[in-house]
């Protein structure tokens, strides 16, 4: 047969750049090669020897090419383009030199007949000669007719050598006429002929397949095929979760994704005819900087997925938290103006991502244009066609401005457009936010200080409905960054840790998406004390602006909310709020942490934790505010996030200093807590004999009373009634107020009693929200812990029997925490890049009768039980812990008392206990991680 033809180039010519990564030849230098594969197949004759000899010389060239490619690539992190080109040329030398060969030495057929003739084909990825280190390598054969017996020997022989090459082939073998069959009702498969491009063989061929495609199947389908592919899409978009700004992104299926920049090209290739996408400038579907962006953006994509695969040595498209660290650093991010190198990596990667979107936008109009696609219906409730103001117009269903200069007279229509949108319920069309992006530079210090800017501003906040709808638009076409210049840093950062799901911006247009579902009455039984705030009236404008800048500080060295506040007094006078607004929104902005963090890290039975929140919070306007933030601050972190626990504590804290700042502060005592608690349980039992009744109020010392509710003390007086002195009784049962399983211990008191009962706990995988213990007069302890499993839930009652089994033993000494954890007390691979610094404080006047210990650090399964054993190694009592979890990071804060039951106030004992509890975490940690 004659030698193998050369392969065509790329349609997508953008694609493939003069300049591979490296010179050809230190890829694969095919006359050398080939060469050599000759020379060592001199006088060979058996099949077997040939394949293995081919095989074994093959592999070491592809071993050469691909350390060529890798090491170059590693000069020129970002040259994505030569780096997918220099692997689709490698494998298109393997696999020309493959057939030939096949062709020449196992299968010689020197005077083929016309059916006999062959032709390989890349197709997919690979015939957009888009290869990343291990994408697949998708292969068709073509022939005229039925494939002959030569053909097929010829193909399999082929496959072998490719498979021992370890190259992950697709393949299929057809005929022109099946290609076209085939392709009527799959539309995988035609979208694949869609990218073919001839490697080798009968060239020939490759002209009758080009010719009878496009007459014979993708003529007069453009609308059928781009409702299939915008389908496809959307159903993959929903797989991914369909969000742009999932925290670890697959950078391939996911939103904004490669898939998304191959689908604009598969669409405007299929409808438009076009070779190149390049070629969609020529066409006017595409402003020459819209087409840079889509290069800068398909070239940053590619060259996160070309690292991914060379860190994990295998086709990898999710970008996980481990990877997202390494990827950044390869590519030349680094830490700088106090945020981490993969912090400034995710953030570009997200504005790329925001970009794809924009491409695609603009593309699927200008095919509505061409009634191509379906335009849209409108958004929402309205069924009728709304009328728009003067100044705009609609196009295709969509608003867009009317006249060709529409910012000439007043530069505020680029305002009212997002204002006019969520009035009407129209989406823009892109030549309205082609406009916008074109002028943003109009947005000046004048206009952002234009009352009527102002007012036009405020009222998309106050007066619509999902005014988050506006604010993401806004965002993503760079209008709110130049209106809020401040806000500008924050658009698209990424906040690497566990805890948060979307970056700062997202997070903030989240956070204003709730307060209106609040405000729609949307949530009244999920949010019972949150709706009659607003049923009663708050100040709506301070508390929109205050979500709107509350966390515009972050990403700088100095803490957010300290920054937030002072950017805060600058922006909300810009934004007209008065004297008096602008003192409460940078105090909301100051202390938008303070409630979530007294809820969640402090002991709330503690009179002089709601004490020491009402001096600070001081109004009733503010505690109301404040608690609205705190709630939509928590439920917009993302799904999963706002739970029962939190909602509990967050309602117990507000009534509590309502309660405090109505009737006063001396209205917190510990007597009259101690005295309710033993009323209401009196009630609880009023089937006891009253003596019975009169030895268990006055067999517990004050904070037990002062500590746990009605049902707690109900549970605990029948675990004591006739105990036995050497007996354990325990007590598990679901708390649905909390979103826990509550676990009550009765027993003997001895030291260290708090820390084997939170090993036995982790040693079955419960999660400890909260925990207290107390000691009776007549020595026992009475210890409750709230415990949730890995998700976040109580316990399934199927689950119970084993969870008070291993506790049993643990308790009884027949298992030992701490060598059970060692198997355990792992931190995942992906998870271990996350930073936690640890913190350690001591608080004396946060309780009246205990010292608090905060400690701050990165959680992991052991923690609790390691912190504990020091705490009962140094004869410290705990009477309390709290314990919550921000994705990787915990604060576990303890009330305890020295030995003599006294506060820790001598700096060297807090010193030395420090270091004793630093050097647990140290060592817990160096076990994690090993």
């Amino acid at each position: 047969m004659a030698p193998a033809s050369e392969p065509d180039g790329p349609d997508d010519t953008h694609r493939d750049p003069d300049g591979l990564i490296c010179p050809a030849g230190d890829i694969f230098d095919r006359p050398a090669e080939l060469g050599a594969l000759n020379a060592a197949l001199e006088g060979v004759t058996d099949a077997a020897q040939i394949r293995r000899i081919t095989v074994e010389r093959l592999k070491d060239a592809q071993a050469r090419g691909r350390d060529a490619i890798a090491e170059a690539f590693a000069k020129q992190p970002g040259a994505a383009r030569e780096c997918v080109s220099a692997y689709s040329h490698l494998t298109d030398c393997l696999v020309r030199t493959t057939f030939q060969l096949v062709t020449t030495r196992l299968h010689p057929c020197p005077n083929p007949t016309e059916g006999q003739r062959l032709a390989v084909f890349a197709v997919g990825g690979y015939g957009r000669a888009e290869m990343c280190p291990f994408s697949d390598v998708d292969l068709l054969f073509l022939s005229p007719w039925k494939l002959s017996g030569w053909a097929e020997s010829v193909i399999e022989s082929m496959l072998y050598i490719l498979w021992d090459l370890r190259l992950k082939v697709g393949h299929a073998s057809r005929t022109v006429e099946e290609c076209i069959r085939l392709g009527r009702g799959d539309y995988t498969i035609r979208t694949a002929l869609l990218e073919h491009r001839f490697l080798t063989g009968h060239h020939a061929l490759a002209d009758r397949l080009q010719e009878a495609l496009w007459t014979d199947l993708f003529e007069g389908t453009g609308s059928d095929y781009v409702a299939a592919k915008l389908e496809e899409r959307a159903e993959r978009h929903r797989r991914q979760g369909g969000q742009r700004y999932m925290v670890e992104p697959n950078v391939k299926e996911g939103k904004g994704g490669l898939r998304d920049l191959q689908t604009l090209f598969w669409i405007a290739k299929y409808v438009n005819h076009v070779q190149d996408a390049a070629d969609l400038v020529e066409k006017g579907t595409f402003t020459a900087e819209e087409f840079d962006g889509f290069v800068r953006a398909e070239t940053f994509l590619l060259a996160v997925r070309c690292h991914l695969h060379l860190i994990t040595g295998r086709a990898m498209d999710q970008l996980t938290f481990d990877l997202q660290v390494e990827v950044a650093e390869r590519m030349g991010f680094t830490d700088k103006a106090g945020r981490r190198a993969v912090e400034h990596f995710m953030q570009a990667y997200f504005r790329h991502a925001t970009r794809v979107g924009e491409l695609t936008r603009i593309l699927l109009t200008a095919l509505e244009a061409d009634f191509k696609k379906a335009p849209p219906s409108l958004v929402g409730f309205f069924r009728r066609r709304r009328r728009v103001k003067p100044g705009f117009a609609l196009k295709q269903n969509r608003l867009t401005f009317a006249g060709s200069d529409p910012f000439a007279d007043d530069p505020k229509q680029i305002l009212r457009i997002f204002d006019e949108a969520l009035r009407t319920g129209y989406l823009l069309h892109p030549d309205a936010m082609r406009l916008i992006a074109a002028n943003l530079d109009m947005i000046d210090d004048e206009m952002r200080r234009d009352p009527e800017a102002v007012r036009i501003f405020l009222d998309l906040l106050l007066k619509h409905a999902n005014p988050d709808r506006a604010l993401r638009r806004m965002n993503e076409l760079g209008v709110l960054g130049a209106f809020i210049p401040e806000f500008e840093p924050i658009v698209a950062m990424m906040q690497f840790n566990m805890y948060h799901h979307y970056t700062v911006d997202e997070h903030t247009i989240q956070c204003v998406r709730h307060l209106n579902e609040i405000e729609e009455h949307k949530l009244v039984d999920e949010l019972p004390v949150a709706t009659s705030i607003i049923e009663e009236g708050y100040a709506r404008k301070v508390l929109y602006v205050a979500l709107l800048l509350h966390d515009i500080g972050k990403g700088r060295p100095e803490d957010h909310s300290v920054l937030g506040a002072r950017i805060a007094r600058k922006v909300a006078p810009r934004l007209g709020l008065s004297r008096a607004d602008v003192d409460t929104v940078e105090w909301l902005v100051r202390y938008h942490l303070l409630m979530s963090d007294m809820a969640q890290k402090r002991d709330l039975s503690d009179p002089r934790t709601v004490r020491d929140f009402a001096k600070a919070v001081r109004t009733k306007k503010r505690l109301d505010l404040l608690l609205l933030l705190t709630v939509c601050d928590i439920r917009g972190v993302g799904p999963g996030t706002w739970n029962n626990w939190k909602a509990q504590l967050l309602r117990n804290l507000y009534r509590e200093t309502a309660n405090a700042l109505e009737n006063g502060l001396e209205a917190l005592n510990r007597e009259n807590r101690g005295n309710e608690a033993k009323a209401a349980l009196r009630e609880a039992l009023s089937d006891w004999d009253k003596k019975d009744i009169r030895a268990e109020t006055q067999r517990h010392y004050p904070p037990y009373w002062q500590g746990l509710g009605v049902l707690a003390h109900t549970a605990f007086a029948r675990m004591l009634r006739n105990i036995a002195p050497d007996q354990i009784k325990i007590d598990i049962t679901d708390d649905e107020d909390r979103d826990a399983t509550r676990i009550c211990f009765a027993m003997a008191d001895h030291p260290g009693i708090f820390s084997r009962l939170a090993g036995a706990l982790a040693l079955v995988g419960a999660n400890v929200v909260d925990a207290r213990t107390y000691t009776s007069r007549d020595g026992f302890a009475t210890a409750v812990f709230w415990v949730q499993d890995h998700e976040g839930s109580p316990y399934e009652a199927a689950r119970i029997p084993r969870l008070k089994s291993t506790i049993d033993k643990t308790l009884k000494g027949e298992v030992i925490a701490r060598k059970g954890l060692d198997d355990r007390d792992k931190i995942k691979k992906r998870e271990r890049d996350f930073r936690v610094p640890t913190n350690i404080a001591f608080d004396n006047e946060g309780s009246e009768i205990y010292t608090i210990i905060e400690v701050d650090t990165r959680d992991r399964p052991g923690l609790l039980h390691d912190l504990t054993r020091v705490l009962a190694g140094a004869n410290i009592s705990i009477a309390s812990a709290v314990i919550a979890t921000y994705g990787a990071q915990v604060v576990d804060t303890f009330y305890v008392k020295d030995m003599f039951g006294l506060k820790i106030y001598s700096d060297s004992k807090q010193r030395a206990l420090e270091s004793k509890l630093r050097e647990a975490i140290e060592n817990g940690s160096k076990r994690a991680r090993s």
